[in-house]
């Protein structure tokens, strides 16, 4: 908050702390919006309310959404969301934020319905595409996850880079076991590289087979290093990962490369 906004709010004169916020050029700091937190802390939610909706921005309407939420109307909060033609609409950071809400009160699918809209608006878009295949494992519901997943992957011509395609490993671990996931993994095109390695050898642990996990870093190290040391770690090869993390050759010596004043008599 603006220092003279500060000073009027502790003044007790609110009226002018929030004229001060209204007239102001930057709308946020630090991901808060500072007159929707000043309106919330001051039990203004009519006022909080109607600066979220002619606002429009995230942080306002994720404050009043707090608010709300914390005085017991969750129907309310999810309402300011607005189902197809509000704030979630048309924000996908706002629609995840919607999906959070959901499923902290325990309505799982919808906020599953809720991703998928997002996905279906934004289908390259790997962040959304990560959320909706959590939120489908969280619920027991892999299949239906992959079943998106395959649909959004026909609309994209039926070609996925890696930073797609691994999205889907965890959900076909769900459905058909490690061994399969692994094996789709490497049959990718882009599944012999360092980064694809790492996505591998974390199912392999996360299934318990961490032998597995360093062998397939092993065999991109140094690319992978620090994987590679955290499963040493873990299988009590602490000798083995330090290896790996330190350098085995001293650095080259360091070359001026122009005249030191020193290397000079002075005249």
């Amino acid at each position: 908050m603006s220092p003279l906004a500060t000073i009027r709010e502790r003044q007790g004169r609110i009226d002018e702390a929030v004229a001060l916020l209204h007239r102001r050029r930057i709308v946020s700091v630090n991901g808060r919006d500072r007159l929707a937190d000043l309106l919330a802390r001051h039990g203004r939610v009519g006022e909080l309310r109607a600066y979220a909706a002619s606002d429009g921005h995230q942080e306002a309407v994720g404050r009043l959404v707090e608010v709300l939420e914390e005085g017991g109307d969750v129907d309310g909060a999810i309402a300011v969301y607005g189902p197809t033609d509000g704030p979630a609409a048309r924000d996908p950071n706002v629609a995840y934020d919607l999906a959070r809400l959901l499923t902290r009160h325990g309505r799982g699918e919808e906020a599953i319905a809720v991703m998928c809209a997002g996905a279906d608006a934004r289908p390259g878009d790997d962040w959304i595409l990560h959320a909706l295949a959590g939120l489908c494992l969280d619920r027991g519901r892999p299949a239906d996850g992959l079943a998106h997943l395959d649909a959004l992957h026909a609309r994209r011509g039926g070609e996925d880079e890696w930073k797609l395609y691994r999205i889907r490993l965890p959900l076909m671990v769900a459905c058909a076991g490690i061994d399969e996931a692994v094996a789709h993994a490497r049959a990718h095109p882009e599944g012999d590289t360092w980064y694809a390695a790492e996505d591998i050898a974390r199912l392999l642990a996360g299934a318990g087979r961490t032998e597995e996990a360093v062998t397939v870093l092993q065999g991109h190290d140094p690319g992978n290093s620090h994987d590679l040391a955290c499963h040493l770690v873990d299988l009590g090869r602490v000798e083995e990962a330090l290896a790996v993390l330190l350098p085995t050759s001293p650095p080259p010596a360091l070359v001026p490369t122009t005249r030191l004043w020193c290397d000079e008599p002075p005249r």
